[in-house]
């Protein structure tokens, strides 16, 4: 998912004063007889709320699988980005399922289970600068005006690859791309899968989408470090749902068919 690394500091120590349980997540989780995903539902495809304020998205509909796997009720947590790592650090829910892009950063406080998609970063450029932006790079210009997330690696990704571009950060994907369509900003830099369903919803005839994305993003869940039982129960979940279908059709859903979209209106 693509998102900045969190100062490490407040973790670390948020990790040295959580109490500590001698029980893994897994034992905890079957015992509880629920499963306790957060996520910040405002990350399409991945999650995202309904008209009747209900969180759908990939990562639901895979943390149902997870949770009828496991034997147990599921239960959504919506938290904040920034503060959804010490959230999961004091025991507010026993997993992060919500796009998170795995860093060496946050490998330090967290641990990730195997990869469960690749993404990368790309443009959404005001239609008028269509035939002046042909390529990612033509952005790196003291001129251009580009935005991105607070606090994610599209922020990132936009400071270390346009540092001579004017940056602007924002609080919501969806104020920046707005933003793109007025023509206040020329360009939102942001992860392939969230780009691409902004512009079919958004941007079409409005935004010019370049698709190709200029980074590689491993996405991944994370949990509390010291759990070897839950993490290898996650990548066996893993292996078996992308082995026995579950995967392609959960992922065919959310990220080739736009038909979710009509539950957003």
């Amino acid at each position: 998912m693509k998102r900045l690394p969190l100062l490490l500091l407040p973790l670390l120590l948020l990790l040295a004063l959580a109490p500590v349980s001698m029980a893994d997540t897994l034992d905890d989780i079957k015992e509880r007889g629920v499963l306790r995903v957060g996520m910040e539902p405002g990350y399409m495809p991945f999650e995202l709320t309904n008209q009747k304020g209900e969180i759908i998205g990939f990562d639901p509909d895979v943390a149902k699988r997870m949770a009828k796997k496991l034997g147990v009720k599921l239960e959504l947590v919506s938290t904040a980005w920034d503060g959804i790592i010490p959230s999961l650090m004091t025991g507010k829910f026993d997993i992060i399922m919500s796009g998170m892009t795995i860093t060496d950063e946050r490998a330090e406080v967290v641990d990730f289970a195997n990869p469960y998609i690749i993404i990368g970063q790309t443009v959404l450029l005001r239609k008028d600068l269509a035939g002046e932006v042909t390529s990612y790079k033509t952005l790196n210009d003291p001129k251009y005006k580009i935005a991105s997330k607070l606090g994610t690696t599209g922020e990132f990704a936009a400071k270390e690859t346009f540092p001579d571009a004017q940056y602007f950060s924002y609080e919501t994907e969806q104020e920046a791309v707005m933003e793109v369509v007025s023509g206040k900003i020329d360009a939102f830099i942001y992860d392939s899968p969230y780009n691409a369903v902004a512009f079919a919803e958004k941007g079409q005839g409005k935004l010019v989408f370049l698709d190709e994305p200029f980074t590689e993003e491993r996405i991944g869940w994370a949990v509390r470090k010291g759990n070897p039982k839950m993490l290898e129960f996650l990548n066996a979940f893993l292996a078996e749902i992308k082995t026995d279908g579950t995967y392609d059709k959960i992922y065919t859903k959310w990220f080739k068919d736009d038909t979710w979209l009509k539950e957003l209106q």
